[in-house]
């Protein structure tokens, strides 16, 4: 079955970096677009970034500059960087696999066919 194991969460202060991991199997995993997503307590799940199949990216305004997502289609990994965080990147991150046609990626949640259980990132102020 497919699986997408999130790792690398944890405390930091703002200012500081963390890069989490999205390990997947059971998917041939250079067929899916990448997409993380993010919950903070009592907020809806929103869209972070997401990578396509060939690498092009799409990342929302609130993390442009500071996040960076990258793939590594022979580990089956997709990564994400993050830098200068904040406070209010408090959240618990999800990665999904979006059996996407072409080189596309999307926003929207709905398209994506599997999901991860999620890792929680804590950013103190």
């Amino acid at each position: 079955q497919v699986q997408l194991v999130e790792s690398g969460g944890g405390l930091v202060q703002a200012g500081g970096s963390l890069t989490l991991s999205c390990a997947a199997s059971g998917l041939t995993f250079s067929r899916y677009a990448m997409g993380w997503f993010r919950q903070a307590p009592g907020k809806e799940r929103e869209f972070v970034v997401a990578i396509s199949r060939n690498g092009n990216t799409d990342y929302a305004d609130s993390v442009k500059g500071r996040f960076t997502v990258s793939r590594v289609n022979a580990k089956n990994t997709v990564y994400l960087q993050m830098n200068s965080l904040k406070p209010e990147d408090t959240a618990v991150y999800f990665c999904a696999a979006d059996d996407a046609w072409g080189w596309s990626v999307s926003r929207d949640q709905t398209s994506y066919d599997y999901w991860g259980q999620g890792t929680q990132v804590t950013v103190s102020s």
